[in-house]
């Protein structure tokens, strides 16, 4: 199944840049194991946008635990929902 996570941060962003790196390479290891479709940021910086594969809403719970930025604090809080996907339109995302 897949799940999107709508993630928000918290008010301290001082961590953001000391641990963004851990925090990509996390989301690439499961990017590679095929766990994680899209994610990025947005655009206002209050929080991001994660959408995994999973076979549960508990197995995505625990990724975003897992996460580098749930660890530091900088995910304050986030909201999982099961996500249905329509329509791709591949140009439109970044390589």
């Amino acid at each position: 199944m897949i799940f999107a996570a709508v993630i928000s941060y918290g008010t301290d962003k001082s961590k953001i840049a000391e641990i963004r790196p851990s925090h990509r390479q996390y989301l690439m290891g499961l990017r590679d194991a095929g766990r994680m479709a899209i994610n990025g940021p947005f655009g206002d910086d209050s929080g991001a946008l994660i959408v995994y594969s999973a076979d549960t809403k508990d197995d995505v719970e625990a990724m975003l635990r897992d996460d580098p930025f749930a660890k530091a604090g900088v995910f304050a809080s986030w909201t999982i929902r099961q996500w249905n996907p329509v329509f791709i339109n591949r140009s439109l995302l970044p390589e």
